[in-house]
């Protein structure tokens, strides 16, 4: 018989992502810690990040607070 495939909740997903993007650990570290592949954790952080982007760009529709957004995002990456 087949093994059945691990079901992460979007919780844990966003959790792992979070600490990835913060760059505390390492990517493999934080694979180890929580039992997933590394290509996993990069593939949530990258949905992290680009929907993060696209939830403030929605957001800063007002030109006073765009240098705000543009500061913000480049911290990130």
């Amino acid at each position: 018989m087949a093994k059945k495939r691990k079901s992460h909740t979007a919780t844990f997903k966003a959790q792992v992502a979070l600490a990835a993007v913060k760059g505390d650990k390492t990517v493999s570290e934080l694979a180890s810690l929580h039992g997933v592949h590394p290509t996993m954790i990069h593939t949530w952080k990258k949905q992290l990040v680009s929907r993060a982007l696209k939830a403030i760009q929605k957001r800063a529709l007002d030109r006073a607070t765009a240098p705000a957004v543009d500061r913000a995002i480049r911290h990130v990456l």
